[in-house]
């Protein structure tokens, strides 16, 4: 570490020096300001930016420049009378590109009568006033540990917890990993990480490109009607659009891949943003002799034109190619040998294109949605991943789906109203072979359904904005089964409410009925090749959801939150796991399949607990994040009594904190704290008999303890300092970031392995030859892990 700090500090004055000896070009905002619904220009928009004084109003055609900026961090006001005041925070102004902010603003609900000239600049939603938290691009690329990722990044929110280890399973209020849904410019994406567990949404390293980003609404609850088929979270990425001036580039350096991206205009009315990147992590992990090799490609492109000020057409695509092998070549430590042992060779392909047309009216707009999305998941595996003994895994699948969305919203009067219907053709195949020790399962499948679904929302303002109130209606089916294809099963009706108390305080409601449909692994399992589908009883899950809250909001951008919030589960499959059944949704944030398994019945469950969230957005150079969230999760056993599930960890807290310093210098750090997880413990005489151990070398779970033991509490300090030089054109950012600078060891479940002699070679129990001798290995993890990077932008 002291090489790499002397090393940064002579490479930083040398830039410094640089960057100093070249006259800079002022930096420039720009954008267009046009009405939400309509998208008609809005002349007239005071456009000001809080840190200096002075500001410009935006033209007949809605443009505005802001000229002769500082690089720097900015937080930008648009505001006129009769509509609501909105604010671009954290915008990152640099002298290499214009930067472009174009802002939709909404009609006040006053403006149909008495005008309010100094309402308050709250970020609310009419539908979704309470669990709801939008994170700009500056945010999500400043974040200290979140190495440009968005799963990372909001680990700093309430509510949102994951799992001790190196994975990015997102767990929303003790929901499991596979109850979020992801969407790109309202494109449903069905999984935003390498190496995903299929039947879940985990994996290590996030495909989306940041720079991509121009916004991310999530949602932890009180999903609009318009977003189905999940229970715990919905991720609303909104990317940016190409520069429309000239060519624009830039390459990202980092310590695990290289990304390039590449923008401009197409045409007058056409522009692209492209990018692609390589991961090198192979050769690295070699490097450091670890056991595995994983390697990742993938790409991302956005293509829109603009007809004209009515219709626009945005074409998008997100694609992966991951690869992972193993490294025989590794010091033969009880640790690699035990990763070895289990882990099989991995391939995953997938991709989502899709194109939506947006039409504009004069009360308001539609969307034509229409996306495919492919997955196509190989793993292979044999007895101690020697190929000269048996296969014990032999996995392929595919998931190959086919959509379409209409979705009307419009002003009539004070209500705004949102509408539409979708379609899906959904099909999934597996040739699978998995020798357990409870026997073989060995079979092919392919399934093919149609999914559908309706939607509608009717939203509306009253006593000057001080009681908004928005009721919404979904209805979804399939023809899986005559279970699922009744429309009526499914009506989900929702309500949220928000009342202004006084002045910039708020309290706020909603409550709901969410259905989910279960994994496609689950849908499509069969004992064997040409048998019948075994699951064909299963249902929709479906989740009833209450939440409380009140906000309150000062006028030096601090935000302070406090949420309570109740889920109850129905509905949810027990699956039959190595001889014993357990609640599905423990399952899901470990590498592989999940659902994959019989459903022998159905459980209860229920999450609830209390948020607490302060946010003090850039002012005077300064921003931080405090977030506590206390909460409990639980289901039903197969003795119908209630108990933890594995996204149990009772309570989190996080905090995060950054300072901007003279000469374009930014420091940032922070701290979580979360509750040891449960686990269940094994069944060691049984998992050591030499039939089971030599074909599944690991420990096989005692059910009959289902969660009763817990991990220690885990904690982590990140910190990440930047620094940016503005040469005249292009920009240079250098950055590190340091995760776990505490050098905190933390502890996962231990690995059964064998005892072995000073040979290396297996014993036997000496109370029974039949078993090996075993021991529990101490699963330890957390190594300061540095990061270097460099961002170069032209």
């Amino acid at each position: 570490m002291k090489h790499v700090f002397v090393f940064l500090i002579l490479i930083a004055n040398c830039l410094y020096v640089l960057a100093q000896k070249q006259e800079l070009v002022a930096a420039q905002v720009k954008g267009r300001v046009t009405d939400a619904l309509t998208n008609e220009a809005l002349s007239s928009v005071s456009v000001t930016i809080q840190e200096l004084e002075g500001g410009v109003s935006s033209d007949s055609l809605g443009n505005y420049i802001l000229s002769n900026l500082k690089p720097g961090v900015y937080d930008i006001q648009f505001s006129r009378v009769g509509y609501k005041k909105k604010m671009a925070y954290d915008v990152q102004v640099s002298n290499a590109k214009p930067t472009m902010i174009d802002i939709a603003l909404e009609l006040e609900a006053a403006t149909l009568g008495e005008v309010r000239v100094n309402a308050p600049v709250i970020a609310k939603t009419l539908e979704s006033p309470v669990s709801l938290r939008s994170i700009g691009a500056t945010e999500i690329k400043r974040n200290p540990g979140g190495n440009r990722d968005i799963s990372k990044v909001i680990q700093s929110l309430p509510g949102v917890s994951t799992q001790v280890s190196f994975r990015n399973d997102i767990i929303i209020r003790g929901g499991a990993p596979n109850e979020n849904k992801f969407y790109l410019d309202g494109v449903e994406i069905p999984n935003i990480n390498h190496f995903s567990t299929q039947g879940s949404s985990g994996g290590p390293v996030g495909m989306i490109n940041v720079d991509f980003l121009r916004e991310v609404d999530f949602y932890s609850g009180a999903f609009p009607a318009n977003r189905g088929n999940t229970l715990s979270s919905v991720f609303d990425f909104k990317q940016k659009d190409g520069r429309d001036d000239k060519l624009g580039a830039s390459i990202t350096l980092g310590a695990t891949d290289l990304a390039a991206t590449l923008e401009g205009p197409l045409s007058s009315k056409t522009t692209f943003i492209s990018s692609y990147r390589y991961s090198y992590l192979q050769g690295l992990f070699k490097l450091l002799q670890l056991p595995f090799l994983p390697s990742y490609q993938d790409f991302q492109f956005k293509i829109k034109t603009k007809f004209n000020s009515k219709h626009e057409l945005t074409w998008l695509g997100l694609g992966a190619i991951d690869r992972f092998k193993l490294n025989f070549n590794t010091d033969r430590t009880e640790a690699n040998l035990y990763i070895l042992a289990n882990v099989p060779v991995n391939s995953q392909d997938n991709y989502t294109l899709g194109a939506v047309y947006k039409n504009y009216r004069s009360k308001g707009y539609t969307n034509w949605v229409l996306s495919r999305s492919f997955l196509n998941n190989k793993a292979i595996k044999y007895q101690d991943n020697d190929a000269n003994k048996i296969k014990t895994i032999d996995y392929s699948s595919k998931e190959i789906e086919n959509k379409f969305r209409i979705e009307n919203t419009s002003r009539e009067g004070g209500y705004k109203i949102t509408y539409g219907a979708q379609a899906e053709t959904a099909e999934y195949s597996t040739n699978t072979l998995t020798i357990l020790p409870f026997g073989t399962e060995q079979y092919q499948s392919k399934i093919n359904f149609i999914k559908y679904g309706f939607f509608t929302q009717l939203s509306r303002s009253f006593f000057n904005d001080k009681l908004n109130l928005s009721a919404g209606l979904r209805t979804d089916g399939n023809t899986y089964s005559s279970k699922m294809n009744n429309p009526l099963k499914t009506l989900s009706p929702r309500l949220s409410a928000a009342y202004n108390l006084a002045g910039s305080l708020f309290i706020n409601a909603n409550a709901g009925i969410y259905y989910q449909l279960p994994a496609y692994t689950v849908l499509g399992y069969r004992e064997f090749s040409g048998g019948p589908l075994l699951n064909k009883s299963v249902e929709f899950v479906r989740s009833k959801q209450a939440v409380l809250g009140l906000e309150y909001s000062t006028s030096s951008n601090t935000r302070f939150t406090v949420e309570g919030f109740y889920k109850q589960y129905q509905q949810y499959p027990m699956v039959k796991v190595l001889g014993q059944s357990i609640p599905l949704a423990n399952l899901g944030a470990d590498f592989g399949v999940v659902g994959n398994k019989p459903v022998t019945g159905f459980t209860q469950g229920r999450s609830y607990g209390l948020e607490f969230f302060a946010q003090q957005r850039l002012t005077k150079g300064f921003y931080g994040i405090f977030a506590l969230t206390a909460f409990r999760s639980e289901f039903k056993d197969i003795n119908q009594k209630y108990v933890p599930s594995s996204w149990n960890s009772r309570y989190i807290v996080s905090m995060t904190a950054g300072k901007i310093l003279p000469r374009n210098w930014e420091i940032g750090t922070r701290f979580r704290l979360t509750g040891g997880s449960p686990y269940t413990p094994y069944d060691i005489g049984f998992s050591s008999l030499k039939s089971n151990y030599s074909i599944y070398p690991q420990g096989i779970q005692d059910y009959t303890q289902l969660n009763t033991q817990y991990l220690a509490n885990f904690y982590q300090l990140d910190i990440r300092v930047d620094k940016k030089y503005p040469f005249k054109k292009f920009s240079l950012n250098v950055y590190l970031d340091i995760q776990n600078l505490t050098y905190n060891k933390y502890e996962t479940q231990p690995a059964l392995i064998l005892d072995r002699d000073l040979n290396g070679m297996p014993q036997d129990d000496p109370a029974d030859p039949a078993k090996f001798k075993t021991k529990l290995l101490k699963n330890e993890s957390g190594n300061i892990l540095p990061t270097i990077g460099v961002i170069f932008e032209w």
